[in-house]
């Protein structure tokens, strides 16, 4: 069962998403701010996290970039008043996987987590399977990559992006496609979400950083057999 760590500073938005979420069959924890929440997150066990943008202590942005930063990859919602494309875009470049604006339907909030669970987390039944190209190595079951045997941090939404476009081995996709399918919104005409996950996923491939190659005019095409 799913291990959901609930973050904001509001006692009753608190409540409403821990009563809607245990209801639906998960385990959640609170946390009241920022600091709290890499305190509770520093003993691992959770699977998903809600993270609300406007705390005191330590707010919710600042918050998940220490959290990608000490390689914290638990897969993160945002859940904010900020419902501007800025705060959308800053959100989703710092490593969340979701972002929810309010005033929210707790109902359509649970189906967003079961959306983020079922595409993050290991199913028990699932046989291994893993994808070779060359020093690459991707395990999509067990979610991890490795690099001429070494093991690389990658966060749940680097990982789905170099699942997605090693899938399509060969075939130049656009950022509209990859927006759509990694991260399940529509396209509304911005680049940087794309190419900065791009970007720092080549940055953790090391000497496979060339296997992503860019298509000018287009987006981005997974060539490893080019590379060589």
């Amino acid at each position: 069962m799913a291990k959901i760590l609930i973050v904001d500073d509001e006692p009753r938005i608190r409540e409403l998403i821990h009563e809607h979420l245990q209801y639906a069959g998960y385990i959640c924890e609170e946390a009241g701010d920022g600091s709290a929440a890499l305190a509770q997150l520093s003993g691992g066990g959770f699977d998903l996290v809600i993270l609300d943008l406007m705390m005191p202590f330590m707010d919710g942005m600042t918050c998940l970039r220490e959290m990608r930063a000490r390689h914290i990859n638990t897969p993160v919602i945002i859940l904010t008043a900020r419902g501007e494309e800025y705060d959308k875009l800053a959100g989703l470049e710092s490593g969340a996987d979701d972002y929810v604006v309010k005033p929210f339907s707790p109902r359509e909030l649970v189906a967003r987590v079961r959306a983020v669970l079922n595409r993050t987390m290991p199913r028990p039944t699932e046989a291994a399977d893993t994808m070779t190209f060359g020093e690459l190595t991707i395990d999509t079951a067990s979610h991890t990559v490795r690099v001429s045997g070494e093991e690389v941090a990658l966060t749940p939404k680097e990982f789905d992006l170099l699942v997605f476009l090693a899938s399509n081995k060969g075939i130049a996709l656009s950022r509209e496609k990859i927006l759509q399918k990694v991260w399940n919104y529509d396209y509304f005409g911005e680049d940087r979400t794309v190419d900065t996950h791009v970007k720092m996923l080549r940055g953790h491939l090391g000497k496979c950083r060339s296997y992503i190659a860019t298509v000018w005019g287009i987006g981005y095409k997974f060539d490893p057999d080019a590379a060589r």
